[in-house]
């Protein structure tokens, strides 16, 4: 992928004005109060351990929780055997078409001395299903288009409600501080983990926020040309030609560029410049409205979506060691 998106001297001023729906606050706390009211009607959390996985110096276990609508959401949490409670805890968000997969996809962190859930994705992972019950537009050709005919039926209305269950749960397990509570994710995992850093306040301790999708969606669906983005630019290239403005209304109320404003948690942020799937400007448009002072960002000039991948990860551990969120950092007293 060749450089096609702005120089980077241009993209460090981008900020792009637009303006979020009118209703967009009571949206989304609307959205969480009665998911909040049906977990609790639901069936408890429940973590129960592997006792037949092979690993040996990390404790797994098979998580449930209710997320949106009260609906069973799948997670893994592996904790370090041995390790002192409450830790650190890393919140991970999957990109897209992915989920949870395997327990042994996923050691770095506990490695790392940190507790790890790992958060399956609805109707993407295959331990979670999504049976929304209201049935969206004929024509749906992944889930960026899946209720694309209004935002309360739409697809990412239950799964970012989901992440933030996610994070406002596994604060209660007793391997856990609830204190350095950290989310993150890769592409969808990145804008999972923005919305969370804005939707869940101070009940998150910090996001890291990898080429984040689901950012500046309208310039995404004109710019790239992979992934998820080019299934908006291909429904309404079909079926609505005529009229973009309702399409584009819907997906306001999930766009990266309104959480990143309401954020309210120190943020690290990477861009990689030869990004077909998620544009460098969308990721420079939300971290340069990213409204938290205690923000940076990793700038990858030759990566494609995979970003900076492990030496990304070098940056994410060390800039949590230097805000007190490692291992050996001081614990939270809530």
């Amino acid at each position: 992928m060749p450089l096609t998106d702005m120089p980077l001297e241009q993209l460090r001023s981008y900020r792009p004005e637009t303006a979020a729906p009118e209703d967009f606050e009571d949206f989304w706390a609307g959205t969480l109060s009665t998911a909040r009211e049906a977990a609790r009607a639901a069936p408890p959390p429940t973590f129960p351990r592997i006792t037949d996985s092979p690993l040996r110096t990390v404790d797994v276990h098979d998580v449930r929780f209710p997320g949106w609508d009260g609906q069973p959401v799948a997670a893994w949490l592996l904790v370090p055997r041995g390790a002192d409670a409450p830790l650190p805890t890393i919140v991970n968000y999957i990109g897209y078409g992915g989920g949870r997969g395997l327990h042994t996809e996923h050691l770095l962190w506990s490695a790392a001395g940190y507790a790890h859930l790992v958060v399956d994705s609805r109707g993407q992972g295959h331990a979670t299903p999504d049976p929304d019950p209201v049935p969206g537009p004929h024509y749906v050709g992944g889930f960026m288009t899946r209720g694309i005919d209004g935002p309360e039926h739409h697809y990412y209305r239950r799964l970012i409600t989901d992440a933030v269950r996610a994070a406002e749960t596994v604060r209660g397990h007793p391997a856990v501080d609830p204190a350095r509570v950290i989310v993150t994710g890769h592409s969808q995992g990145g804008g999972l983990a923005l919305a969370v850093a804005a939707l869940a306040g101070t009940e998150v301790a910090a996001a890291l926020i990898d080429v984040p999708f689901l950012c500046h969606i309208r310039r995404g669906a004109e710019l790239a040309v992979a992934g998820p983005y080019p299934e908006i630019a291909h429904y309404l290239g079909v079926h609505m030609r005529d009229d973009p403005e309702s399409v584009f209304s819907t997906l306001d109320y999930f766009d990266g560029l309104h959480f990143a404003r309401r954020a309210a948690v120190p943020a690290l942020f990477s861009v990689a410049l030869m990004d077909p799937v998620c544009p460098p400007s969308t990721g420079f448009a939300a971290y340069n409205h990213y409204a938290h002072s205690d923000k940076e960002v990793v700038v990858w000039q030759f990566g494609d979506h995979g970003g900076g991948r492990g030496s990304q990860t070098l940056h994410q551990l060390r800039w949590l060691e230097g805000r007190g969120l490692g291992p050996d950092g001081a614990q939270g007293t809530t």
